[in-house]
């Protein structure tokens, strides 16, 4: 029986390992990648395990601090649209969720088909807008995109969690003298901080990540996103592929979520799992 249990936690214990391996393994490479030298990127049979001399930080400096600008661009877009989302999805999610709206049903079903419609086929529509307005090389461009197309979301993911509270709560502060607009910012809003750190996360990466309007929106140099910048990267000739270039703008790329999930990773957690068990 023991040996049997024994035998049961090694396979559990390899699999998880295996698991982690197969998920970790394309970044682990772009991490090696990014470090080797052009040498030992090219070389026949392939480099694993580089020695010190197959190492070199040139490739990050190479990014030069140009990098950086494409990074705080990104920052700064994916932020706005996801405070916006955020602060525009909160009481239109509590207002679908606890007021008795006419024709609520209605605009209900209305959001779910956005959120569900894909975003890519609202390009030209957005295109001729952006044109119309004379929104191209503009922030905003990608900003108003960004928050019309999560905003859907965001609001369906909000309004289940605002569902799942007591109403007690909210009865209680309306006798207190508590109005509508205070009970959300003081009373409802704090206990689904998780959800509002989930939304926002997701918010976050989507914008951060997204290729196809800042690729067409914003043709500047100076205000393009890192999807962009990394696409751009190319090699002194058109046969010549800049793998440690692109992998070290890869990594930089994707350290902020990763540090940003990393922080926020209990709050993640949390609002994931918030509802899943009823008490």
């Amino acid at each position: 029986m023991i040996n049997t249990l024994n035998k049961q936690k090694i396979i559990l214990w390899l699999g998880i390992i295996f698991m982690i391996l197969f998920c970790l393994a394309p970044m682990l490479w772009q991490v090696l990648t990014s470090f080797k030298t052009n040498e030992a990127i090219i070389k026949i049979p392939t480099v694993y395990f580089p020695n010190l001399e197959q190492l070199t930080l040139e490739h990050y400096f190479d990014l030069g601090f140009v990098f950086l600008r494409y990074m705080f661009n990104s920052a700064f877009v994916s932020l706005i649209s996801t405070i916006l989302c955020v602060v525009i999805g909160a009481p239109s999610a509590y207002a679908l969720a606890r007021l008795n709206l006419p024709f609520k049903n209605i605009i209900l079903s209305l959001v779910l088909v956005v959120s569900l419609f894909p975003y890519v086929l609202l390009f030209l529509g957005l295109l001729e807008i952006v044109k119309f307005f004379n929104l191209g090389n503009n922030y905003l461009s990608l900003i108003i995109p960004y928050t019309a197309i999560n905003l859907p979301l965001t609001i369906l993911i909000l309004r289940s969690f605002f569902l799942q509270l007591p109403k007690d709560l909210e009865d209680s502060a309306r006798i207190d003298g508590y109005k509508t607009t205070s009970i959300l910012w003081k009373i409802v809003l704090p206990l689904t901080l998780p959800a509002l750190v989930t939304t926002g996360i997701l918010t976050f990466i989507f914008a951060w990540n997204e290729f196809i309007f800042a690729l067409t929106f914003i043709t500047r140099d100076s205000l393009q996103t890192i999807p962009i910048a990394v696409a751009k990267i190319g090699g002194s000739s058109a046969f010549e592929i800049p793998y440690g270039a692109i992998a070290s703008a890869t990594i930089l790329g994707t350290l902020p979520l990763i540090i940003l999930v990393l922080t926020f990773q209990r709050r993640i957690v949390q609002g994931i799992t918030a509802g899943a068990i009823k008490g």
